[in-house]
């Protein structure tokens, strides 16, 4: 008997989600393969993953912690706060960075078989992940070195890792569907990161803004990220704003939803155009 192999062209919307589960094992095939590969041909490997944020932090410290005079929070030394802010945005741009040109770069994939494409782009998020766990054994090694003890605060820190992921890919699966329309996209990506990292309070403490400015200034979904990862890894020294987490939140899901909708509606032209 012959076994006849039928390729879907594509799937209801009720089966969409359904079919991410299904093809749980693809996502981890990806994300393996990813990982495996992303410093396979670099001269020292891994630790990437630890001189780029360990640098910006030495940069960040000279220039707002010395040269501007800006506050740490509370007693904390300023490089570990800059550090603890480094770490969800080094997650963030990673991501966001990785998933922008996921597609483009498994394009004989896409064309051939069907499979939700949303696990590529999510897939770099493991990638990121790695990263950041490399990153904040470092942070762990900081804190030792000056002898620094996080509070009951620290248990939360899970919490606030699953809020920088929702605000990373969102955004991620949005510049992934636009990289693939437009291509010359991919070139302004890195400005931005370059810019959010920047307007993002992690070379400063996001106090140093004034009070009646926080809460729009909490528009960037990264403010609330970043504080809540500084007041879990120093404890009281850090203070936490609930309303402007709460906008963060609030904007990091909008741009969940929107990211989902956007990437979902242009899905099914993925094949065509890559």
């Amino acid at each position: 008997m012959t076994n006849i192999t039928i390729i879907e062209p594509g799937r209801r919307e009720r089966n969409y989600w359904r079919d991410l589960w299904r093809y749980r094992e693809l996502f981890f095939v990806l994300a393996w393969r990813d990982l495996a590969v992303r410093y396979k041909q670099t001269v020292i490997g891994a630790a990437w993953a630890v001189i780029r944020p360990f640098l910006t932090m030495v940069v960040f410290t000279v220039i707002f912690g010395r040269i501007a005079k800006l506050p740490s929070d509370g007693s904390a030394p300023y490089p570990l706060m800059v550090f603890a802010g480094i770490l969800p945005w080094t997650f963030f741009s990673t991501t966001l960075s990785d998933a922008s040109g996921s597609l483009i770069s498994n394009s004989s994939l896409i064309s051939k078989v069907y499979f939700p494409r949303m696990i590529v782009p999510t897939a770099t998020a493991v990638v990121a992940f790695a990263d950041f766990m490399i990153s904040f054994a470092i942070l762990v090694a900081m804190m030792a070195w000056y002898r620094f003890l996080p509070g009951w605060q620290i248990l939360m820190l899970p919490g606030f890792v699953l809020l920088a992921f929702v605000a990373s890919i969102g955004p991620g699966l949005w510049v992934t569907a636009l990289n693939v329309k437009y291509r010359d996209f991919r070139y302004v990506i890195p400005f931005l990161v370059q810019l959010g990292l920047y307007i993002s309070p992690v070379g400063f403490t996001s106090h140093v803004v004034p009070p009646q400015w926080r809460l729009l200034y909490a528009l960037n979904p990264m403010v609330g990220v970043i504080d809540g990862f500084r007041w879990c890894i120093l404890g009281g020294q850090s203070g936490l704003n609930l309303p402007g987490l709460g906008v963060s939140l609030a904007v990091a899901l909008f741009f969940l939803w929107f990211g989902i909708r956007g990437f979902r509606k242009t899905e099914k032209s993925f094949a065509d155009l890559i």
